[in-house]
């Protein structure tokens, strides 16, 4: 625990966060990044470039000083990042790295603001706040399925939309072959919802790139399951989608880390029907939310289910058939499909005929995420009853 002279001056700086804490986080990763460039190997080029990743780690600092005294109420969003740090590979010997550059961060941006105490506390919070994912983390690395990044072959790849291609890939164990590890589907406990890492090295990037995707199944009779969209918006070339689409084919390997993540049912929900769940998604959004479907339906299929999904077109609509057979095994369900092109909008007016209570879980794009879950909070469902997994940093969606 922080001394209390620390939680004071911690505390005390929240109004000068909340005014230069983007400034300090883009300070922090230019000035990390030019000494340690090695890390461009782990950091999300795309956030850094959109400043997602600026955003979050500003909100998840601003956070952590608002609530130093007790770091314990920060536990559900921790865990989140958490789950993400341990995809990646995020190490304990990483922090000390980070630390170094956030506190000189601070110093550039605030220039004689801050003093030898100011930078003394934020020392002293910094370790403790890092302390707290190390060792969950800790945890998290003696749990993983698999240790690091293991080589897995593809065995089918599918259209699952005009823009999302769905892979299932199998574990490679040919000693010949760098990272194959004898991996067991069979004895394999995934969880609905969850997401893998994959690590490539794209011709277009002098870095190796890691991004997560969401799985869409949880069974691995097949073998284990994601999905993949082409992200060529908006002026921006995906690099490691693209890189999937057009050069990862049946036949080849893949480096995948763990399944990870804490998007996941309510076990205790799952087996009654009082409660309705709630399925909510846009886009690629579906992928996790579709195994949630199948995990439920197999799981208690009497248990009323209400189906939303938004995308722009019925070319763009993804995992259309395997939703609709799954929804097909269950006795009561209400679905709904809105398409942008044709003018269905999925707002707060129809959010508002969703009933109360509810057990919701919504995933899509961050402006669809934002909208979905500000319409839910102003109609009242509470934050235990209302469950999400954006495609970007989480905490750029704030606390």
């Amino acid at each position: 625990m922080a001394s209390p002279q620390t939680i004071e001056i911690v505390k005390a700086t929240v109004p000068v966060l909340e005014e230069h804490g983007t400034a300090i986080t883009k300070v922090f990763y230019k000035n990390m990044f030019a000494a340690h460039p090695e890390l461009l190997d782990i950091f999300n080029e795309t956030n850094q470039k959109l400043g997602r990743q600026q955003n979050a780690l500003a909100s998840t600092v601003l956070v952590a000083a608002k609530n130093i005294e007790h770091l314990a109420v920060l536990l559900p969003e921790v865990t989140g990042i958490s789950h993400k740090h341990r995809a990646l590979q995020i190490l304990p010997e990483h922090y000390p790295i980070v630390g170094k550059y956030l506190i000189g961060a601070i110093k550039e941006v605030l220039g004689e603001a801050a003093n030898d105490d100011i930078i003394d506390a934020w020392t002293e919070a910094y370790d403790e706040i890092a302390d707290v994912f190390i060792q969950l983390e800790k945890n998290m690395y003696k749990e993983e399925l698999w240790e690091g990044f293991a080589a897995f072959k593809v065995v089918e790849k599918v259209a699952a939309a005009t823009d999302i291609a769905a892979f299932t890939v199998v574990p490679v164990d040919d000693a010949s072959i760098e990272n194959s590890q004898n991996i067991d589907l069979s004895k394999l406990n995934l969880t609905a919802g969850q997401y893998i890492t994959v690590k490539t090295d794209p011709k277009d990037s002098d870095h190796l790139a890691l991004r997560h995707y969401s799985l869409y199944s949880a069974n691995t009779d097949k073998g284990i399951q994601f999905a993949v969209r082409r992200d060529n918006r908006d002026e921006h070339r995906g690099l490691v989608s693209n890189y999937l689409h057009d050069h990862l084919q049946v036949g080849e390997t893949v480096m995948l880390s763990a399944p990870a993540g804490d998007f996941a049912l309510n076990k205790k929900l799952m087996t009654q029907n009082d409660i309705p769940l709630v399925l909510i998604s846009a886009g690629v959004g579906v992928t996790p939310i579709l195994s949630m479907l199948e995990a439920q339906v197999a799981t208690n299929p009497q248990r009323p289910i209400i189906w939303v999904y938004a995308c722009q077109n019925k070319d763009h609509h993804a995992f259309d058939d395997k939703a609709y057979q799954l929804l097909a095994s269950a006795e009561k369900v209400e679905k709904n499909i809105f398409y942008f092109d044709e003018g269905q909008i999925l707002d707060e007016a129809w959010l508002a005929t969703l009933p109360e209570p509810a057990d919701i879980y919504v995933c899509g794009s961050m402006p669809f995420m934002e909208s979905i879950i500000d319409g839910l909070t102003k109609l009242d469902h509470g934050v235990d009853s209302v469950h999400y997994e954006p495609f970007g940093p989480k905490m750029s969606l704030g606390s």
